[in-house]
């Protein structure tokens, strides 16, 4: 976890090369990040994250799952982007009378 939060990348490689036992998890872990080698040296050498982007697909696939009776595709459209505040809801019309 240390060389990941300081971006040391010859730790990191030393770490995907290690041939010494590790738990499960983390033996699938290595497994996943030896797959996806350059990508993970590129994440860590780079600056920019996609954590933003994920946060919205998230947001994204919640309305989704909680709207799955919408009668149309505009519709889910529409919740999506009142979520985002990209547009804004009407003001209602009612006023109550006080008499």
């Amino acid at each position: 976890m240390s060389a990941i939060q300081n971006k040391d990348e010859k730790k990191i490689i030393h770490l995907l090369h290690l041939k010494q036992a590790v738990g499960k998890q983390m033996h699938q872990t290595l497994l996943t990040f030896k797959r996806n080698y350059t990508g993970v040296l590129n994440g860590i050498s780079s600056s920019y994250s996609n954590g933003c982007l994920e946060g919205d697909n998230r947001k994204i696939k919640q309305i989704e799952r909680t709207a799955y009776g919408y009668s149309n595709f505009r519709h889910l459209l529409i919740r999506i982007r009142l979520e985002e505040n990209i547009i804004k809801e009407k003001e209602s019309n009612n006023y109550s009378l006080v008499a």
